[in-house]
């Protein structure tokens, strides 16, 4: 776990703060610490399949995030990493999505294949997991929802960010990664619904990233350069 922690320290170190990767990263980091620190207190009854699944989670993101093309999941966050239009607590949102909702499933396969199991041994953990994910949500939204001044005037940011849920995109991958342990004998059937899982999650992380606090003309600018 320390090498994803050493990179992800090396990236905030490396990208600009306003950077909606950098938002995401700090996000993520702070998750993964926390992970660490709740593997080590033996808040999770197999700590090494805790920890597999925890460090084969972390490195889809970086690869995506390091890939010369990612996944179409993440491309919405890294075209619209430096959008004047969008919204720290958007970039971190999209970025949330992108990884529960496509990642966590691979991740747990990957795991599953790396330790002989089935999903259903790892289910509890998978549970532990989005617990930490789920409060580390709370505190995100606490800390970079505009003030309710803000929030009268750009009453569609709040509209579109009420419009996700961690919960869902949870379940969901929880289902996705059942799915696809049930196609491994089916390779190409395991493929095509992958590629429509990351289609599908890419869709929604662009909705997210709509921007929301730039005037028409000026949007109509930072979309034109």
């Amino acid at each position: 776990m320390e090498a994803v922690l050493a990179r992800m320290r090396a990236l905030d170190e490396r990208l600009p703060a306003q950077d909606g990767v950098a938002v995401f990263n700090r996000v993520y980091l702070t998750v993964t610490e926390a992970l660490r620190r709740r593997v080590r207190d033996g808040d999770f009854p197999v700590p090494r399949r805790a920890q597999t699944l925890t460090v084969r989670f972390a490195e889809r993101y970086l690869a995506a995030v390091e890939a010369d093309r990612a996944p179409a999941c993440w491309r919405p966050l890294l075209q619209y990493r430096r959008h004047p239009g969008v919204h720290p607590l958007q970039h971190a949102l999209a970025g949330i999505n992108a990884h529960i909702g496509h990642d966590l499933a691979l991740a747990v396969v990957s795991t599953c294949r790396h330790l002989g199991c089935e999903p259903a041994a790892l289910e509890a953990d998978f549970d532990r997991v989005g617990d930490v994910l789920v409060c580390l949500e709370e505190r995100i939204r606490e800390d970079l929802m505009p003030g309710p001044d803000l929030l009268e005037v750009a009453d569609p940011l709040t509209h579109l960010l009420g419009s996700w849920s961690l919960d869902r995109a949870r379940s969901g991958a929880w289902a996705a990664a059942r799915l696809l342990w049930t196609l491994r004998g089916a390779p190409e059937l395991a493929e095509e619904f992958r590629e429509s899982l990351d289609a599908g999650v890419g869709l929604v992380g662009r909705c997210l990233l709509t921007p929301t606090n730039l005037r028409p003309r000026t949007a109509a600018r930072a979309f034109a350069t």
